[in-house]
């Protein structure tokens, strides 16, 4: 699997999907702005709900495929494995740092408090710690497969605070709604929706998530570029120095 990513073309797709992100994003903001239905009681406000929603899941998706590939880098070490692990914690990081800036700037009007340190918003600081230290793992370790093994290790322990922050909501009292499979979210003035106006919510917060999936699609192809050209590029200072030495 890993020989296969690396005959993938990189050059063809990482235009095209920059490109396809580009329009999705575009495409997104019209139907988050212009299509999505005003809700009732929290009003525009309310829309910030389809940025929030759609890059905690795609946060959540990234950790996932980093998850996946510490898996897959321990039973077949590969330079594609470990960078597909540290594209997507990065990005996951850029998203998880989207949720709660989202969170935080909904909150504000919904709970009259920037921040609030309930069990879900607790979690998931502990969750953005977590991955930040991955980044300080990796740069203390020099051994290239050395470094490459504890930071499979410690993505895939890392999992654990993303699973906990998902049930932090279902397992204790907070004050923050659940999203999926309960009707307290009403009560908190999060969709109080009905007829048509549902299914348009539905619809503009599937076409978010699918915009931030493109986005994270397109951000790991231009990361695996990049590390294929600074893998190119430390070899042919290699070889160079090589030649200069003889």
């Amino acid at each position: 699997m890993a020989e296969r990513i690396e005959r993938i073309n990189l050059n063809k797709w990482v235009p095209i999907l920059n490109w396809a992100a580009g329009v999705m994003v575009a495409i997104s903001l019209l139907v988050i702005f212009f299509y999505a239905p005003t809700e009732v009681t929290m009003g525009n406000v309310q829309r910030i709900f389809y940025f929030h929603v759609g890059s905690a899941w795609v946060s959540a998706g990234a950790f996932f495929v980093a998850l996946l590939s510490g898996i897959a880098y321990l039973i077949k070490p590969s330079r594609t494995w470990d960078t597909i692990a540290v594209g997507s914690v990065e990005i996951g990081l850029v998203f998880t740092s989207m949720t709660i800036v989202s969170g935080s700037v909904w909150g504000r009007p919904a709970w009259n408090t920037w921040w609030i340190w309930s069990p879900r918003l607790t979690s998931i600081t502990v969750l953005w710690l977590v991955y930040v230290a991955y980044f300080m793992l990796r740069g203390a370790i020099e051994d290239e497969d050395k470094r490459g093994r504890f930071a499979a290790v410690y993505v895939i322990a890392g999992f654990v605070t993303v699973v906990i922050t998902f049930l932090s909501i279902r397992l204790f009292r907070d004050i923050h709604p659940v999203i999926l499979g309960d009707a307290s979210e009403a009560a908190e003035g999060l969709q109080e929706f009905s007829g048509i106006d549902s299914i348009k919510m539905v619809i503009s917060l599937n076409v978010a998530v699918l915009t931030f999936t493109v986005l994270y699609l397109a951000w790991l192809a231009n990361r695996l570029r990049l590390q294929r050209m600074m893998d190119e590029a430390s070899s042919l200072k290699t070889r160079v120095m090589a030649r200069l030495q003889r």
